[in-house]
């Protein structure tokens, strides 16, 4: 036997030592949870506690909660996305138009340079 097995069976019956009777039995009803007729006692309080009509108000909020939005709102919403596409493809478009001015004109300076090369190189 391995050291480390003797000292790990020392530390198990140590421990089963310190623990009350019956520990094992209310753990193994805790994780099972409560009975049925525990389940059917609380739901008879919980019931008990509840006013009238109570089931009907929780569906008539729900029901408002989930109404679908106004035609106009709707509208509204839709006109506000395509405004602000809109907005994003002009900003793009003229940055584009931007770049390619700029890379033209570039490509101009050069092509005038060397004509005025040649013009001034020619007797």
């Amino acid at each position: 036997m391995k050291p480390e097995d003797k000292a790990w069976a020392a530390l198990r019956d140590r421990g089963a030592a310190q623990l009350r009777s019956g520990f094992a039995e209310r753990v193994l009803r805790t994780a099972h949870g409560p009975t049925p007729e525990t389940w059917r006692q609380l739901r008879a309080v919980a019931a008990a506690r509840l006013r009238p009509g109570f089931a009907e108000r929780v569906l008539r909020a729900a029901r408002a909660a989930a109404e679908m939005p106004s035609f106009a709102s709707q509208l509204a919403l839709s006109a506000a996305t395509a405004a602000l596409c809109l907005g994003a493809v002009m900003f793009f478009h003229h940055h584009k138009l931007e770049q390619a001015d700029a890379r033209n004109l570039a490509e101009w300076r050069t092509i005038v340079a060397m004509a005025q090369e040649i013009d001034t190189s020619s007797p």
